[in-house]
């Protein structure tokens, strides 16, 4: 891992953002999923060795809350526009006008906003385990509570699993994504809108176990220029570091015609 360069969102949060490869290379953004960061998603996976392998310049980002970036414990710090843009203000800052974007589960949702707000600026994108649906919904927010505040036992399975999943990256703030999980629910608009899907060419990504995988092949239906692509035996947690995937990807990105 490359030593982070710090980059302030306009509420002046520092973001941890790293880069790899030829200046003059096309860019990939990539954007990790909850509770996890740009190591364990993108760089202990081979995404990145991939990536500039092929030629790509590869810009990563620790979303606000995760790995070395600020960690606000508010939750008004994490509705998803605000997220969007802390996507763009790290383009801003690194003079990139023009870039492809590759996010999982939380940066495949980002994306979404990423991808449609910025129509001239993002080519074509790769989401990843990105289902329909209030994201984090199946996370019972009192019980974490009552576990941060007075370590309370945990009785709801799924809770279980995200704090599990949380607890597993050294340097994840219980706290702070509890504020991420209270934030998205109080903007109320971060349901992906088929009606208002971008038109850009987006390969949607999920793993064949995986329970989001019919609201993730429903968003790739509604997109103008949607694909679908089923990894093959990966549930939600593992897929980032399938083979298939990252080959179906590198295909998709490199696929500059309209097939």
């Amino acid at each position: 891992m490359p030593e982070p360069q710090r980059v302030y969102a306009p509420d002046g949060t520092r973001l941890a953002t790293y880069t790899w490869g030829d200046l003059n290379d096309p860019v990939v953004v990539l954007v990790h999923g909850f509770a996890s960061n740009v190591r364990d998603n993108w760089v202990l996976t081979g995404w990145v060795r991939n990536l500039t392998g092929a030629g790509y310049r590869v810009l990563a980002i620790d979303q606000r809350g995760h790995g070395l970036s600020d960690k606000p414990h508010e939750p008004d710090a994490y509705a998803i526009q605000t997220l969007a843009t802390d996507i763009e203000t790290v383009m801003d800052q690194y003079l990139v006008d023009e870039a492809f974007y590759v996010g999982y589960s939380l940066g495949a949702r980002v994306g979404w906003e990423v991808v449609r707000d910025l129509p001239q600026r993002i080519i074509r994108a790769v989401l990843g385990g990105v289902p329909d649906g209030m994201p984090l919904s199946g996370l019972n927010l009192d019980q974490v509570r009552a576990y941060i505040d007075h370590e309370e036992p945990v009785l709801d399975q799924t809770t279980q699993n995200y704090i599990a999943l949380t607890e597993r990256v050294s340097g994840n703030d219980l706290r702070s994504l509890l504020a991420l999980a209270q934030g998205m629910r109080q903007t109320r608009t971060v349901d992906p809108d088929p009606s208002n899907a971008p038109t850009q060419p987006i390969l949607f990504a999920t793993g064949s176990n995986d329970m989001i995988i019919e609201g993730s092949r429903a968003l790739a239906d509604a997109a103008p220029q949607g694909r679908f692509f089923e990894i093959p035996g990966r549930h939600h947690f593992n897929a980032p570091g399938s083979k298939a995937f990252k080959d179906a990807a590198l295909a998709f990105l490199n696929d500059d015609g309209d097939s």
